[in-house]
């Protein structure tokens, strides 16, 4: 009984030193996203390019609104009469303005969301790769993390990835 006892606590110690030597080989990291996120080329590039469509879009946009608003402002000096021969114009004008303007900022925020995915989508791709290639068990987003080691930041070693690479 007594040598049963022994070989079972043994096996417990060995089991428990098992473990605890698995453990040892896990690796661990984290990334702060928002920074490779902004420090990523491809963000700047697609930052450009929706702000320079916005302002190219605006531009286009305070044309039409100065336009509507002359035409209000000559609607109103019209008599009575005329007012009311040209209200239904002036009302298809300012709906398709409406509809057109709410269709073209919703074109843009897709836009910006496809983009945003996709980088989301390479820098994924960028830390799985580096987590396989270099051993990593586990790459956490440091936005959830309550207590982080600085030494277990890759951070940077991703920025590097992903421009580097192109993507």
């Amino acid at each position: 009984m007594r040598k049963t006892a022994v070989v079972l606590g043994s096996m417990v110690i060995g089991l428990f030193l098992f473990a605890g030597s698995a453990q040892a080989a896990d690796k661990f990291g984290y990334i702060d996203l928002s920074r490779t996120f902004s420090e990523y080329n491809k963000t700047k590039g697609y930052d450009k390019t929706l702000n320079d469509k916005e302002k190219a879009y605006t531009d286009e946009r305070d044309k039409k609104v100065a336009e509507l608003k002359a035409l209000q402002d000559k609607f109103n000096l019209l008599n009575d009469k005329e007012r009311e021969a040209k209200k239904g114009e002036l009302e298809t004008k300012m709906k398709a303005f409406q509809d057109s303007d709410r269709l073209k900022q919703e074109e843009l925020r897709k836009e910006q969301d496809e983009k945003m995915k996709e980088i989301l989508k390479d820098i994924e791709d960028a830390v799985k790769k580096y987590a396989e290639k270099e051993g990593y068990t586990m790459v956490f987003n440091d936005r959830v993390l309550v207590y982080q080691n600085k030494a277990l930041e890759i951070t940077n070693k991703i920025i590097e990835a992903l421009n580097k690479n192109g993507k």
